[in-house]
């Protein structure tokens, strides 16, 4: 089912101080974007242009990517890249993959082969260092899949600054012990519905349905059943910065857009400058 409305694309920038980040990356601006969910339903072809057309705007160092490029049967990723390939001749681009990205049989190998292929290297529990070697850029295999593991930052010293590419934000409570400077998350879509002065409607259902009748808990509204159980345990970090731990959070709200769509709550490229 094709969503009902989803709002014009935004940009939103903030700036992130990095412990110990060098002088000579000071400055540094990270491009995200999440989220696609490209099989001709979940985002339009605009949307997507539009994306790819404001990326070169914001002069970014770094293009990341953080999951959910396709939504179920991986054939749509080819289209997806043929449009993606500027940006990667372009600017660094890394990504990782989300949950939808596994989900098909042989999804995770297409996806990531279609992404190779442009030169989009796809990091599954791996350590990139595109900007040098005083940034890490840590990429996490998906939260939901067999092989999502810490033991990689176990590779990095504890005085490297580090970046960590996770798509689904919950895996934020896991890494308390560790140094992350800045994790990039994607996965929650920033709840799709959100009520000015009341917050995102995933995250009011998700306390409140324990005391409703259990027939509207077995409702298949998107996003407003107990099946948004199964999404995240921590709905309050469904979009934007928080602090967890002594680390930092950022949950862009992805492109693409469930039925019955967006409500306050556009899609977003975020535009992150490192001080």
């Amino acid at each position: 089912m094709r969503p009902l409305f989803s709002g014009p694309l935004t940009v939103e920038s903030l700036t992130i101080p990095i412990q110990d980040l060098p002088s000579r990356l000071q400055g540094t601006v990270i491009v995200q974007l999440s989220d696609f969910h490209y099989d001709g339903q979940r985002l339009s072809e605009r949307m997507l242009a539009d994306a790819v057309a404001t990326i070169p705007t914001l002069n970014p160092d770094l293009v990341v990517f953080t999951g959910d490029f396709i939504t179920h049967e991986p054939d749509p990723i080819h289209q997806l890249v043929s449009q993606l390939t500027p940006i990667a001749q372009a600017f660094p681009t890394y990504a990782i993959l989300g949950n939808h990205d596994n989900y098909w049989p042989m999804a995770r190998p297409t996806v990531t082969a279609a992404l190779t292929d442009i030169n989009i290297p796809v990091l599954w529990n791996q350590i990139a260092y595109p900007l040098g070697q005083e940034l890490a850029l840590v990429g996490l295999a998906d939260y939901y899949h067999q092989d999502f593991s810490l033991r990689v930052l176990e590779q990095l010293p504890a005085e490297l600054p580090r970046i960590v590419l996770s798509h689904n934000p919950d895996t934020a409570e896991h890494m308390i012990p560790w140094r992350v400077d800045l994790q990039l998350s994607g996965h929650t879509h920033g709840g799709q519905i959100v009520i000015p002065g009341i917050g995102n409607m995933a995250q009011q259902w998700f306390n409140l349905r324990k005391r409703l009748p259990q027939v509207l808990r077995n409702s298949r509204i998107p996003y407003l059943s107990d099946r948004c159980a199964s999404v995240v345990t921590h709905w309050e970090w469904a979009m934007g910065l928080h602090k967890v731990g002594q680390n930092l959070l950022y949950v862009n709200r992805g492109l693409g857009t469930y039925a019955p769509g967006r409500l306050f709550c556009n899609p977003e490229i975020t535009a992150i400058t490192l001080v």
